[in-house]
Parts: structure tokens; sequence; C-alpha cells
């Protein structure tokens, strides 16, 4: 058998992959397990898009290729609701590449744009689509660790001048995942100054866009002057509409971005199923009366965790946007290991930070995607490990 390709074997293991099985084996030995891990809420879809897709699936139309074009009310949907809540005018047919789920454009955009040599600023820690999508296609990515001290923002007016001259594409990712760090619009600003100065792709992971708090509303990249000419923004229904396997996302932004990714993808698959796109059409037309109760459940539970982690002595702060808690370690522990041993000691499973990322380390996520009274148990047996 050949070699596996180098670039292949230079990614990193990814987050959670051994963790199904150690929990089915604790279950199966009765261990009362508690998933703070992942970030798959156990909350249901909206009914109007679970009917949409019961109706669609028993049109045979609906069973046949969707390519890349996919179903235009889709498109006209995702226009009407970037309108109605960014105020952005958006070309349905030129502006939008509709996605299977936001992670394979992500994936994909680097494809469009790396040569061997080209680099991608990621943040670290960070989604590892950003990661794999820049090795996979030859680039190579250069890390910027998310600190405190920078109220976790990617501070690219830091990154070296031999770097920025062979950059393509700066990631950023707010509300973000895994910190919970949200970006001041002058931030944005600045940023979008930098990738025009620069000639760079400024690529925004927009996935968390709706699950805010407290009032706060994060802007679209777009929203800010002159992005358009460099940005592309991903969008998803997973996490806002709990449809994290439904994989139906889209990217919005400039055309010759969009033009790209879709050119890539004609590659690698044939488009969103219709009647998955029906079930979009009605997720995004439920918004304004489902999507603020669904965030209200959100909430609370980021109250019960917030209160409960404070409690067993953990210094955060309360997160603004997203759905997680970054959560300090103690000084000295690792957090690979000693996740792991919360696991199998304790029946409790987070991500440990140092697995998005060396940058990290010394942190652990917990995700508000299990009830109030789950979340405050899985805090109560986390205090006794450290």
């Amino acid at each position: 058998m050949p070699e596996l390709a180098r670039r292949f074997r230079s990614l990193p293991p990814y987050p959670l992959t051994e963790v199904p099985g150690i929990k089915r084996e604790l279950r199966a030995r009765g261990v009362d397990v508690i998933d703070l891990g992942t970030g798959d809420a156990d909350l249901a879809p909206p009914p109007a898009a679970v009917q949409a897709m019961q109706q669609a699936v028993c049109d045979p139309a609906n069973s046949r290729y969707p390519f890349q074009l996919g179903l235009v009310p889709f498109r006209e949907e995702i226009a009407r609701w970037m309108g109605g809540r960014f105020g952005l005018e958006v070309d349905a047919m030129a502006d939008i590449a509709l996605l299977i789920g936001s992670k394979e454009g992500i994936y994909h955009l680097p494809f469009a744009f790396l040569e061997p040599g080209d680099v991608t600023i990621i943040p670290d820690p960070g989604y590892q689509a950003y990661l794999g999508g820049t090795v996979l296609a030859g680039g190579e990515p250069h890390l910027v660790p998310l600190r405190p001290e920078h109220d976790f923002l990617v501070p690219f007016w830091e990154i070296p001048e031999e770097v920025v001259r062979r950059t393509r594409i700066l990631y950023l990712n707010y509300p973000n995942n895994p910190t919970a760090a949200i970006a001041p619009r002058e931030y944005l600003a600045k940023a979008v100054a930098w990738c025009r100065e620069h000639d760079v792709i400024l690529a925004y992971d927009n996935a968390y866009s709706e699950i805010a708090y407290d009032g706060y509303l994060p802007p679209s990249i777009l929203e800010i002057p002159g992005a358009k000419e460099v940005a592309i923004e991903f969008h998803s229904l997973s996490k806002t509409y709990n449809m994290t396997g439904w994989r139906i996302g889209w990217a919005v932004g400039n055309p010759d971005l969009i033009a790209a990714v879709t050119r890539v993808k004609t590659f690698a698959d044939t488009g969103v199923p219709f009647s998955i796109q029906h079930a979009g059409v009605a997720a995004l037309r439920s918004h304004g009366e489902w999507v603020p109760r669904n965030v209200a459940t959100f909430q609370a539970r980021r109250d019960a965790a917030w209160d409960a982690f404070r409690a067993a002595g953990f210094d955060l702060p309360k997160p603004a946007a997203s759905m997680y808690l970054w959560v300090p370690l103690p000084a000295g522990v690792e957090s690979e290991p000693w996740a792991k041993r919360l696991l199998l000691e304790q029946g409790v499973s987070v991500l440990p930070g140092k697995s998005l990322g060396p940058g990290g380390e010394g942190f652990f996520r917990v995700a508000l995607t299990t009830s109030e009274d789950r979340l405050r148990e899985g805090a109560e047996r986390i205090a006794k490990m450290v």
C-alpha cells in the first residue's frame, strides 16, 4: 500500500474521536455519563422545518440532483433573511453558495486559493475545519493564540511581516467557538481594513450569530463598510435551529469568492438535498417566532451553568453569546489527560482545550447542550477533580 501523503500525516487527531467509544463502554457498565463535550443540543428542530421535510420527501422531484443551484426559493429566503436580520442587500444568485453544513464550505475555501507556501491565519484554539482545509489544500496554517489579555480576539496586527506577505486567508469566528468571545464592531472594521490592505480573504464563521443573550445582537461582517470586497461569511442552521444532523448552511459575500467555492464544490458534491432545502425555507421563516424561545432555553442553561461553575470555584466571565463556557483549569493542569480522567472517574465528558489547538491548553469547553439540572450536576462532579 502506498505511504500516506505527508500533508495527511501532518493532521492532528480530530477532537472527540475516541470519546464516543469510551462513553459507550461506560454506559454499558451502568455509569451515568453527563455529556458536556459535544456542541449538539438535545433540543428539537422547529416543527415547521420537520413538517416541510416530511412533505418534501413525498415528492419524487425532490429526489433528483439539486446541483449547486439548489432550490431557488431557499436562496431567495436566505437573501430576505440576511436583509431583515442584518440590513444587507444580497443577490440570491450571485452572492450565495448553498452548503452541506457550513463546515464543508469552510473546508473547501482554501482549495480555490492556496498555492504551496501560502498561509492562512487560524485562531488557536479554533474550529479544526480551518486547519484541515488549509493543510489538505497544500497551504501552511499560522496559528495565532487566543488569549484573555486580547479578549480572545485574533491579534492580526502582531503577525510577523514575513508571514503576512504569504497570507491568503484570515479566519475569524465571533461569537467564538470555543471561547464564547464576541468581537466589537471596531475590531471587525480593523480586520476588514487589514485584509483590504494586504489583499487577504476574510473568512468569517458566523455559525453562532443567533445564539446571544441579554440584548446583544451579533453583527454580520458584511455590515462593515468595505467588507464585501474581501469577505465571505458562513452561516449554518445547525446550532440556531437544532439541526446539526440535517447538514445545511450557506456562504454569503463577495461574488468572486462565492463563485470559487461553488466551483470547488462541483467536484466534491452535487448539492444539498432538495427536501432539506425545503426544510431550510421553513426554518428561516420561523425565525421571528421560534428562535427567541430556543435562545431563551440556552440562556437559562448558560445562567445555571455559569452559576454552578462559579460556585464550584472556577473564575470565568459570563458569555454574551454562543452555546459554550470556556473554563480555565488550575495552573499546571494539562487539559487532555485531565479530561480523560474526568470522564473515566466522574462520568463527565468535556472538550479539553488543547484538542482545538495548542493555544487552548489550560482550559476546557462546556457545551450548553443538556438540561440545567445536568449542567449543575456536571459542575459538581468536575469540582471533585480540581
